[in-house]
């Protein structure tokens, strides 16, 4: 099958949903809170999500959980929209993108309340770590979302997008910086200490990214100081684990692309070469550890399960835009394929959230799955088509 095909079917299937979907943490948002609000936090509530996170049945519609928009997801979809609109010249996809970002701009946290425009997810969130209210900024849905918004309005010259997407890395400096048990860094979420490299390597990656556009040499220097934080705890063998706390010691795919794709946009954005060595050993573990010789993307680098498209949209970015070379495109084509053959559900039309040893959990989530998928695929057909062009 067509990856253009597949493609152009997820994007319909979106848009006759008008986005809408459905994500492995929203249980919370459960009609049965309204009566007991009280539950959603604590064990109750960390059970409850991942009562419906693990469940192969999606009995959210049996809760009154509502299928909703995602601010991270429309803001992958956004990016997705404008590959396909570069590959194609078609304005359609750039006026879709148009009307969901103007969506999100009505959907930034309370600004008097954080004074910079940031996004947080649709649903109350509770994790081992914290608990999240609904619309609590974080740090991940602002930089994807600023991202979004950012290379909209520098396609069409419009301000209302550019500006937002820029005061996002105030909202990163001001409210997430964090100087904790010896560390600098980025919160994932306000009033959080918890150290976590991606989230932190991605406000890196954002703040620098403005520095550069803005010339603010303070951003530029707050920004490497918190990379240096994440390249001084890298492995000797070039993995991370996820973070600091005793059940972040796990080294996993996504995040590490997630890790290697920060740095690289860091040190483009402010042409330093500080990182070339952290990303040159970064890269050789995640291609080495964290795929089969098959294409099969693994979770862990001790463990292939789940199978995860989150797993393969991530190592598309990873493999193509910090490695970029024939090797890395040959790897991503294979690493596609071998996702289609094993998660892809052609008479559902999308893709499967997880594949694990001895089932599969088939259930259609729009912001952890096709969003991914939709911007991963579109991104990679763009890529190739300038890539033959080239040639």
């Amino acid at each position: 099958m067509k990856i253009e095909n597949i493609n152009q079917r997820l994007l319909a299937e979106a848009t006759v949903n008008n986005f809408t979907g459905q994500d492995p943490f929203d249980s919370l948002n459960s009609r049965f809170f309204s009566v007991a609000p009280r539950l959603k936090k604590g064990l109750f509530g960390l059970a409850w999500i991942q009562l419906n996170k693990r469940s192969i049945i999606n009995i959210r519609p049996l809760l009154g959980v509502p299928a909703m928009r995602n601010p991270k997801g429309i803001g992958l979809f956004i990016l997705g929209l404008l590959e396909d609109y570069q590959r194609t010249d078609d304005r359609l996809y750039l006026e879709q993108a148009i009307e969901l970002a103007d969506w999100l701009l009505t959907q930034q946290s309370d600004v008097s309340l954080w004074q910079h425009a940031c996004w947080g997810y649709h649903f109350d969130w509770n994790a081992r770590a914290f608990f999240v209210p609904k619309g609590r900024p974080n740090v991940i849905t602002t930089i994807y979302v600023a991202q979004a918004l950012y290379a909209l309005g520098k396609v069409i010259d419009e301000p209302r997008f550019i500006e937002p997407a820029l005061d996002a890395a105030h909202f990163i400096v001001n409210t997430l910086y964090c100087e904790h048990d010896g560390r600098q860094f980025f919160a994932y979420i306000p009033g959080e200490t918890a150290f976590v490299h991606n989230a932190s390597l991605w406000g890196a990656a954002w703040v620098g990214f403005v520095a550069n556009v803005t010339g603010n040499d303070d951003y530029k220097e707050l920004a490497l100081r918190v990379a240096r934080q994440s390249v001084k705890e890298q492995g000797s063998d070039g993995s991370w684990v996820y973070g600091s706390r005793h059940h972040h010691q796990f080294i996993d795919g996504f995040h590490t692309g997630y890790n290697l794709e920060a740095l690289d946009m860091l040190r483009k954005a402010l042409k330093v070469t500080e990182f070339d060595q952290a990303i040159t050993i970064g890269l050789a573990f995640y291609k080495v550890h964290l795929f089969e010789e098959d294409g099969t993307a693994k979770y862990y680098n001790n463990n292939r399960y789940p199978l995860d498209m989150h797993c393969v949209s991530q190592a598309i970015f990873t493999l193509l835009r910090v490695g970029g070379s024939p090797d890395d495109l040959a790897l991503a084509a294979k690493i596609i394929d071998k996702s289609i053959s094993t998660l892809y559900l052609p008479k559902r039309g999308h893709f499967a959230y997880q594949k694990h040893k001895y089932f599969t959990n088939k259930i259609n989530y729009i912001r952890w799955t096709q969003a991914w998928v939709y911007y991963s695929f579109a991104f990679y057909n763009n890529y190739t088509n300038q890539d033959s062009v080239k040639k």
